[in-house]
């Protein structure tokens, strides 16, 4: 026979130890996700999907029936579109940051909440594009299959626009710059020009003016100690040293002639 009250016991003990388990699992994560959910949100509110779906539950009744008017498709499809290219957006910001933020997260650089926010974001992202591709196969058969890629033509096509007018706006400012630089050259240089030719008509004027002045030649003093008369005194125009030297001749022998 078995003793089932000898039995109980361990029974029991098995019991409190799986309830007290459950109960414990249960708290922590009933706890974990109110945590989750308390946390901020990784991208800011989806504009593009708020609007889709204010479109298309949007009833405006209608002046002849009692139906409500219908919002037509091609709205519809371009506000839909509009939510795919957010998207990819948001797709491409997420690929980007997972990597980094993975390796942050091993050296410790970042918490596990910041883990917690993207993982949840990239679920999001997961729900929201399933949701995207199911919209559109309602609005439009297989459209679901090409609409991310008309949605990336568009992003890539918004980020080059925006790139060629930020380059034609910096363009104008660098061409501002670059008259004054110009302009402020061209006087620097013009002023250096004009210091130039004053120094060259400088030193033409002094070189006039030194071949110009005569030159004063005496007779050197007489035996008995007196300078020569006034007919002594020859002057010179500086034009070298045979010159000088002929005229200073011609002089000495006309005084050597009234001498005698």
């Amino acid at each position: 026979m078995v003793d089932w009250i000898s039995l109980a016991a361990p029974f029991a003990y098995l019991g409190i130890l799986i309830g007290s388990l459950a109960t414990f699992a249960s708290l922590y994560r009933a706890r974990k996700a109110s945590k989750s959910a308390s946390l901020a949100p990784w991208f800011p509110p989806h504009l593009q999907r708020n609007i889709y779906l204010s479109l298309l539950h949007l009833d405006q009744p209608s002046p002849t029936s009692d139906k409500p008017l219908a919002v037509p498709d091609s709205i519809l499809k371009a506000a839909l579109l509009r939510r795919a290219t957010e998207d990819i957006h948001r797709i491409i910001s997420v690929r980007s940051a997972k990597q980094a933020l993975s390796t942050l997260l091993a050296r410790g650089s970042v918490g596990d909440e910041l883990w917690q926010r993207f993982l949840r974001a990239e679920k999001e992202m997961e729900e929201e594009l399933k949701d995207v591709v199911q919209e559109a196969n309602a609005l439009a058969p297989n459209w679901g299959t090409t609409i991310f890629q008309s949605a990336n033509e568009m992003a890539t096509n918004a980020v080059i626009r925006k790139r060629v007018e930020e380059v034609q706006a910096q363009a104008k400012v660098d061409r501002e710059w670059w008259d004054r630089k110009r302009e402020t050259t061209r006087s620097e240089f013009m002023k250096e020009l004009e210091m130039d030719v004053e120094k060259v008509a400088g030193k033409g004027n002094d070189k006039g003016t030194s071949t110009s002045t005569p030159a004063t030649v005496s007779r050197p003093l007489t035996a008995g100690g007196e300078k020569g008369s006034d007919e002594d005194t020859v002057l010179v125009e500086s034009g070298g040293p045979t010159t000088l030297g002929g005229t200073v001749g011609k002089a000495s022998a006309k005084k050597r002639k009234g001498k005698k």
